[in-house]
């Protein structure tokens, strides 16, 4: 029988898969959906966006609610929400009469506000589950391919639910968020606060979180960029795979679906490996991820260079890049993690989310507009933001290697020792 930690590590690792599964579903199903709903491919590429731009500009306030009330109370409502932005997107039809697209957009509104305060959360949460700076680091290795699996599933499973009617791609995102919900109920356990702790006020929590900005703002920034980074060439190579499959070579239903996956499993791979074999070596997360990135950046450089639309080459550069995206994440979950006293780390942490979802937001329009107007230029656009990102990382985060025996002696203070200064 599993332990109770074992399985409230897997209700927390349900929340990214549950919440990436709601948003990528509708990938393989954008060019259905453009027919359906008679848009242009911008217009169907907002279906994506609209719903980041969401949790962009709520993840840190969600992030602050849940470092002074819990992160359980914040995650809960937030899926419940989620469920009923789907809910709404998903009705639209039987009620919108001519404004069936814009009811769709406002339902991933409310979903992406509901996105913002679970997805981002479950970073914090499990750094305040364990206080093994190691197996923070598998946890957030495990979470890490949680959502990767859910981006893995998720062209398969929108393919199906496509085959039925293109509503089921939205109703079904109230019945994952329940099945969240009841996970969350059930297996996870918060500690009760101590009396005796002290409630940070608003502007207490600006002043600390202003001088940790001033403190760690380098290193931070430089990990921020590349989560960003990676989410917008992941989610833009997402959109241009989906487009040439079906439009070069025909390819709809789950068979596109299952292609669509192939990278991605490639992805949840590498993040699964990556978070068991970093541990709590900061050296190592610094250059684990800048090698994904540097992997990801030659796969790109491959693609503009070549300029082939060939199959066999498209899905051998996208799993490379799939590997190095892979790599880096849990690498840059950690860092943020392990570098960040506990009270600022649920905001810390959502801002490094918001970023991610800056990425997911820009890579469809981004990706659209390229291919009708520079194709050419694409994947050196993309090649290009890798390689500012690996400078950027290669600069700003400085780490040193730490002898076993050092660490063994400086772990009590390891929680407040800085990325930029070890």
């Amino acid at each position: 029988m599993a332990s109770p930690k074992y399985k409230a590590l897997i209700a927390t690792a349900s929340v990214p898969l549950i919440m990436t599964l709601g948003n990528s579903i509708l990938i393989p199903a954008l060019p259905a959906l453009q027919r359906a709903l008679r848009i242009s491919s911008l217009q169907t590429s907002m279906l994506i966006t609209v719903y980041s731009v969401a949790a962009i500009l709520m993840i840190p306030l969600a992030g602050y609610l849940s470092d002074r009330f819990g992160r359980k109370r914040i995650m809960i409502p937030s899926l419940i929400i989620a469920g009923l932005g789907g809910l709404l997107s998903g009705l639209a039809p039987w009620f919108g009469g001519d404004s069936v697209y814009a009811i769709i957009l406002a339902g991933r509104l409310v979903q992406g506000i509901g996105a913002a305060g679970a997805a981002p959360i479950v970073i914090p949460l499990v750094g305040d589950m364990y206080r093994s700076e190691k197996e923070v680091s598998g946890a957030l290795g495990i979470v890490e391919t949680s959502n990767t699996l859910g981006k893995v599933v998720s062209p398969i499973v929108g393919a199906l639910l496509a085959l039925w009617t293109w509503k089921a791609l939205f109703l079904s995102i109230p019945v994952f968020s329940v099945v969240s919900v009841v996970l969350i109920l059930f297996f996870i356990r918060v500690p009760a606060k101590d009396n005796k702790e002290q409630v940070q006020s608003f502007r207490e929590f600006l002043s600390t979180l202003t001088k940790t900005a001033r403190a760690e703002g380098k290193w931070l920034a430089a990990i921020f960029v590349i989560g960003a980074t990676s989410m917008l060439v992941l989610f833009g190579l997402l959109f241009y795979l989906s487009e040439v499959l079906e439009g070069t070579y025909g390819m709809k239903g789950v068979l596109k679906g299952a292609m669509l996956a192939i990278p991605l499993s490639a992805l949840c791979l590498s993040s699964f490996l990556g978070g068991k074999w970093i541990g709590e070596h900061k050296y190592r997360m610094k250059w684990v991820s800048l090698i994904g990135l540097a992997l990801l950046t030659a796969a790109l450089v491959v693609l503009a260079v070549v300029q082939s639309k060939a199959i066999w080459l498209l899905f051998v550069c996208m799993g490379i890049g799939g590997i190095g995206i892979g790599a880096a994440l849990p690498c840059m979950d950690a860092l943020i993690t392990q570098g960040i006293d506990k009270e600022q780390r649920g905001t810390v942490t959502s801002l490094y989310s918001s970023m991610r979802f800056i990425g997911v937001a820009l890579g469809p329009p981004l990706v659209s507009v390229a291919m009708s107007r520079f194709p050419n230029a694409l994947f050196y656009v993309l090649a290009g933001l890798g390689t500012v990102s690996i400078l950027y990382g290669l600069l700003a985060i400085r780490v040193g290697e730490e002898s076993e025996e050092e660490q063994d002696a400086n772990r009590p203070m390891q929680r407040r020792s800085k990325a930029t200064n070890s």
